[in-house]
């Protein structure tokens, strides 16, 4: 153990420093047109420092890393190693499926470039200690993810990509006056994390800087109302791509959240906003769920449910001052990056599976789901488990338990859309390009949150007791008890489109053109008559003036 330990204290601050270097050498070997062939051949390999890095930390002593130089700090602890060790595992399992997909395709080196920038991005907001690294490595995971989603330039990527980028503009704007307070209100001038947030409890500025960074946090986890881009992106967004999106980059604001909520000073109002916003939109996203029938649309609004839950959990953790709510929400997080990249690399696996290989595929698919509603014996039986004490056993223990029930009705509803969708060509079989990231991530969402939990901690015996798997299994039966119900009467629910709110909006906005219409004619008629009009103001000139004077 203590040599472990001084492992840990002496290659840590290299790993993480040398975290980023590959994404970045990567991306600079793009520069010249030979190299740029063959990065796309090597993106999977740009995370192992990150990763390597996150496994040293886990339950381990933080480590930093400096560079004075560019005004760059890192600092990775508990919560962060969690969250980075998973998402690199992700990201290395959909760049070998990204590989196969993009081989040969016109725009596969642009799509390389841009997934090496959200990938750089996507590492970088969990190990970035100051408020300008921070920010940078944010707008990484987001805007180059355009070129992700809206990668094929068809009309519907475009208009996704264009909804996408929108919320990403305005949210990063909400960001910056809330980064630009966060420092204001810090006396000594510094910008380090952990400064301008011991200062946040005093700050004149501590209210206004929390609205800011929770609406702009609120919209990268897709809060309701603010959760319109992400069904869009996820759904035309290719699958390796979707993957990532969905499971590691959206956790860019989990980690948002947990390094820029002051967990150490109660602040309940706010508090209060998070777990009311957190559970609409965890009801939410399971109600307009069930009505899709793209499987990556079910499990889009199946992420906006989750991060509705993380989003609760938080709030009360605020609410109460909890500080062990950030690695309770570190790990619930780092089992959906898990469980969601899986899942969506199913939907790319079972698309071209059928017969005897399809089942296979259908039931561990089953498990995963399952686990999204904790099933017992699973990683979201101890997600479930780790985020119990700050939901408590009053309204949002209950609320929280109702969801885990809706998920599971929302997760068997995806399966049936799976199997609807899968290859009606009984020779039919996935390439092992596609089986081996996607049987790899389905193994590491079965094993890793139990070698993660005890750094929460639990033990794995809480897990195991009668009362705790009895408690995660009626939430799990109860959903499944609707499925039969959802299955027979669900055609009878409205057709909800998919970004629901967006095309709402988009709707109202086409109706409006005829009222500028009417408009416009109005004026060139008026401008046709000026000496009506300038009679009409002196007239109106003049009864103003009769009526002050009297």
């Amino acid at each position: 153990m203590n040599g472990l330990a001084n492992m840990a204290h002496g290659f840590g601050p290299l790993l993480l420093g040398m975290a980023l270097a590959p994404p970045l050498a990567l991306l600079a070997a793009c520069l010249s047109r030979r190299l740029r062939r063959h990065a796309l051949a090597l993106l999977w390999l740009a995370p192992l420092p990150a990763l390597a890095a996150a496994l040293l930390v886990i339950g381990g002593a933080p480590s930093a890393f400096e560079l004075p130089a560019l005004q760059i700090s890192l600092f990775l602890d508990t919560p962060g190693a969690m969250l980075l060790a998973v998402a690199a595992l992700l990201w290395i399992a959909a760049s070998i499926t990204a590989l196969a997909e993009m081989r040969g395709k016109p725009n596969a080196e642009r799509f390389a470039v841009c997934w090496l920038l959200t990938l750089t991005g996507s590492l970088g907001v969990f190990i970035a200690a100051d408020l300008l690294t921070f920010y940078l490595v944010y707008a990484l995971v987001s805007i180059p993810a355009f070129g992700l989603i809206a990668h094929d330039g068809e009309a519907a990527s475009r208009r996704a990509g264009g909804v996408f980028i929108a919320f990403t503009v305005l949210g990063e704007a909400f960001l910056l006056m809330g980064f630009v307070l966060l420092a204001v209100g810090e006396a000594s001038g510094s910008v380090q994390i952990r400064d301008v947030m011991a200062a946040l409890p005093s700050s004149p500025w501590r209210g206004t800087a929390l609205l800011l960074v929770i609406t702009g946090f609120g919209m990268k986890i897709g809060l309701v109302p603010l959760h319109g881009w992400m069904p869009l992106a996820y759904t035309v967004a290719p699958i390796p791509a979707a993957a990532v999106l969905s499971g590691a980059a959206v956790k860019a604001g989990v980690i948002g959240l947990i390094r820029f909520l002051p967990f150490d000073a109660a602040v309940q109002g706010w508090g209060d906003v998070l777990v009311a916003f957190g559970f609409i939109s965890a009801f939410y996203g399971v109600a307009i769920g069930i009505t899709q029938h793209d499987p990556k649309a079910v499990l889009a609004y199946s992420s906006i449910s989750q991060m509705g839950v993380i989003a609760a959990v938080l709030g009360m953790g605020l609410s109460a001052a909890d500080t062990g709510t950030m690695l309770d929400v570190a790990f619930y997080a780092a089992h959906h990056v898990l469980v969601k990249g899986a899942l969506f690399l199913t939907v790319g696996v079972a698309a071209v599976t059928s017969g005897r290989r399809l089942w296979l595929v259908l039931l561990l698919a089953l498990v995963l789901s399952l686990s999204l509603g904790g099933l017992p014996l699973t990683g979201g039986a101890l997600a479930k488990l780790a985020v119990k004490a700050p939901l408590g056993d009053g309204t949002a223990g209950t609320l929280a338990t109702i969801s885990a029930a809706g998920t599971t009705l929302l997760m068997l509803h995806f399966l049936h859309r799976v199997a609807r969708g899968s290859s009606q060509d009984v020779r039919a079989a996935a390439t092992a390009w596609l089986t081996l990231p996607w049987l790899g991530m389905t193994l590491a969402s079965l094993l890793i949150p139990w070698l993660l939990y005890p750094a929460t901690g639990g033990t794995v015996a809480d897990a195991l007791t009668l009362s705790a798997l009895n408690e995660a299994l009626w939430p799990v039966l109860a959903g499944a008890a609707l499925g039969p119900g959802l299955w027979l009467w669900g055609k009878r629910l409205p057709r909800v489109p998919v970004g629901d709110i967006v095309v709402a909006q988009e709707a109202a906005f086409r109706a409006s053109y005829p009222l500028g219409a009417a408009f416009e004619r109005m004026d060139l008629r008026l401008r046709q008559w000026p000496a009506a009009g300038l009679s009409l103001l002196t007239v109106a000139l003049i009864l103003a003036a009769a009526v002050s004077a009297r």
